[in-house]
């Protein structure tokens, strides 16, 4: 119930135009009239072939669009050279003293600068450019930057450094299997002219501040990335600028999985109630046994040698929410003791103690709150609260229930929850719900997060999730047949369509 008060001069509510009884979070990039130049950033990337470029830049270019609804834009200079002048070029045109190649590179970084301009020129909106090339001398860095004075952004240049050379080599086996250059040549001879291609580059190659630059780099905006996991930060300032650094201090090229599933079915699931905080069905304790068998077949097995002989014991985590159905779909998962060992971690190599699935319950991964409509069906919401009802058919994504939470606050908790993801190496098992799942598939998957409110997640059904550099691999596994619906079927949104 409203109360009745004299209140001539109310505040606006957060959110910008949102409505007072339903405000949203702000985000960070918003349009503004009197925005400047300076509010716009582009991002440089920096380093030999090999080194994991493209891999950062798509990764900023998701994370900053999903988690902060930054308008971003990739300007690949490769993809310029294919449009311009065909996809191959034998190692020797990379050359430096190769005088044809370097005239047609610089016409394609000349083309790319030009896009980028003219993009970053166009809208108040705190947008991101990110010009993806090597930029591999002080000299070539130097003419990028004085192209790009007349915008007056920030440019924060990001080199990648990487001295392992078994890394390199797995990347340069990543690049030729993927990249346009070699489509319809043999892998081996692909892989041979792409290591040659990194060795023409080598000798004229200087790093960000190196020896060989003087001090022409000393105050400029940088982030050096060696091995990832040295970082060297340089003269970084304001809130966006520090969310990238943070982002790409977490993130890293080794190949890993996450397994998703939610919790069995509910007793909640069962009376077609949301929320609450109930336990399981037998029907869902059927599922988290199913699951524990799983777990120890399909996730806990190490079929790549990633760490160790192929076929062997892999380490693996395990995340839950902290609410009870979650941990209980949990509860017969095996809590074994195994030896790991690491190359250049902070012990050095020694074998430490692992503890197989253990348990660890964030709050982040709560399913959303419905305030009010706590532990309702949607029937009675649509009884008690038809106008609240209409409303989040209307628009899901920024629609918080009375008292209660939007997807849009989700996604917000759930920022650290991604860094957390990108930084580890095992495959990892989160056990959660609908809300908090959708968001972090929609993430990986590549969806807007527009379309996140209305991905399917079945109940009793575990989804593998492999990122790559340009898209994500995804496996679906039924472990139980469902007998009975979950209760969470929703009723079909205006718009857009539910799937």
């Amino acid at each position: 119930e409203i109360v009745e008060i004299d209140n001539p001069v109310p505040q606006k509510p957060p959110g910008g135009t949102s409505p007072r009884d339903n405000p949203v979070l702000l985000d960070v990039a918003v349009t503004n009239e009197y925005a400047t130049a300076s509010d716009k950033l582009v991002i440089l990337m920096v380093g030999l072939p090999a080194r994991g470029k493209t891999f950062i830049a798509q990764k900023l270019l998701r994370y900053l669009t999903f988690f902060h609804a930054v308008n971003v834009k990739v300007f690949n200079i490769g993809e310029y050279r294919r449009r311009m002048h065909g996809d191959f070029f034998r190692a020797e045109w990379f050359d430096p003293g190769h005088e044809e190649g370097n005239k047609a590179r610089k016409e394609c970084a000349d083309a790319a600068l030009e896009d980028l301009a003219k993009w970053v020129d166009t809208g108040n909106d705190g947008r991101v450019a990110i010009l993806d090339g090597t930029h591999s001398t002080l000299e070539k860095r130097m003419y990028t930057l004085e192209r790009l004075e007349p915008l007056a952004c920030k440019v924060i240049m990001i080199e990648s450094i990487c001295s392992d050379n078994d890394v390199v080599e797995q990347n340069i086996r990543m690049c030729t299997l993927r990249a346009a250059d070699y489509r319809g040549r043999s892998a081996e001879a692909s892989i041979l002219d792409y290591r040659e291609r990194v060795a023409v580059y080598q000798p004229t190659y200087e790093t960000i501040d190196g020896p060989t630059t003087g001090n022409e780099e000393t105050n400029k905006s940088w982030i050096k990335i060696i091995d990832c996991k040295r970082f060297i930060i340089n003269n970084i300032r304001g809130y966006l600028p520090s969310r990238i650094v943070q982002f790409v201090s977490h993130i890293h090229q080794q190949s890993h999985a996450f397994y998703l599933c939610r919790h069995g079915q509910s007793e909640y699931n069962v009376l077609g109630k949301i929320g609450g905080d109930s336990g399981l069905s037998a029907e869902g304790d059927r599922f988290a046994a199913a699951l524990a068998d799983f777990s120890k077949k399909e996730i806990a097995i190490d079929r790549d040698g990633l760490f160790g002989p192929k076929n062997g014991v892999a380490p693996a985590r395990l995340w839950t929410s902290t609410m009870k159905r979650t941990i209980d779909t949990s509860r017969y998962l095996q809590h074994s003791e195994v030896q790991i060992a690491y190359q250049g971690d902070d012990v050095e190599g020694r074998s430490q103690k692992w503890i197989q699935f253990r348990p660890r319950a964030w709050p982040n991964l709560d399913e959303l709150f419905a305030g009010v409509c706590d532990g309702m069906t949607y029937a009675e919401i649509k009884e008690h609260y038809p106008e609240e009802y209409t409303r989040r058919q209307k628009n899901k994504l920024a629609y918080r229930y009375p008292r209660g939470e939007s997807y849009l606050d989700m996604i917000h908790r759930l920022d650290p929850i991604l860094h957390e993801m990108e930084r580890h190496r095992e495959p990892l098992l989160i056990i959660a719900h609908q809300g908090i799942l959708r968001i972090l598939y929609a993430f990986y998957m590549g969806l807007p997060r527009e379309q996140a409110p209305y991905v399917s997640i079945p109940i009793h059904t575990v989804i593998k999730l492999t990122p790559s550099v340009y898209d994500c691999r995804e496996e679906r596994f039924e472990l139980l047949e469902t007998k009975h619906d979950d209760g969470q079927a929703e009723p079909i949104p205006l718009d857009p369509p539910s799937h």
